[in-house]
């Protein structure tokens, strides 16, 4: 009886999850949402002359494009497309702390000053709506390597949170105040 369990217990992990599964909407959601914070990162790094900061987008580049191909290679294992029927974050692009169009030109056009605390506003409530994906995918999720990511993943975006307050302080600038993100539904 207890083998019988545990078998049923270890199949969900060996098995691929559905594509459905709050896993491969997490991994997708995820990887859509990285992939701005990399965009942002890049332009930011090659704009500024500040070390720190240009330090700090590279650490972000790295961070991020490796959980990117972390993701993609779940989604390769477990044979789903890397893109499913649905756009990624369908619907909650501005609620989970993406950047509009017309601030990414901004990043890309301000006096590098400017540049660096829009920079550092909008990475702040970007990796505020990261957080928020990740908490709230976390009750649903199953596979355990994407727990430990999720979790990793809210633990240090919250650490680079408090960490670009105090870049933004040390400007003399009060971080912007952070609207409430609605959960995810996966």
């Amino acid at each position: 009886m207890a083998f019988a369990a545990f078998a049923g217990v270890r199949a969900w992990q060996t098995q691929p999850p559905a594509e459905t599964s709050a896993e491969v909407t997490f991994a997708r959601d995820m990887m859509a949402h990285h992939e701005q914070a990399v965009e942002m990162a890049l332009i930011i790094r090659d704009r500024s002359s500040n070390a720190e900061l240009k330090q700090f987008a590279l650490d972000i580049l790295l961070t991020q494009q490796a959980q990117i191909g972390q993701m993609q290679g779940w989604l390769a294992v477990w044979g789903v497309p890397f893109t499913g029927a649905q756009p990624p974050m369908q619907g909650m692009g501005e609620h989970m702390g993406m950047a509009t169009v017309q601030q990414l030109k901004e990043l890309r056009t301000l006096p590098i000053d400017q540049a660096e605390i829009a920079f550092l506003n909008l990475m702040i409530r970007h990796h505020h709506g990261g957080v928020a994906m990740a908490q709230s995918a976390l009750p649903q999720i199953r596979r355990a390597e994407v727990k430990r990511l999720a979790e990793a993943m809210a633990t240090a975006q919250q650490n680079e949170i408090d960490y670009m307050q105090a870049l933004l302080r040390e400007r003399g600038v009060e971080p912007a105040p952070q609207p409430t993100m609605a959960p995810m539904h996966h």
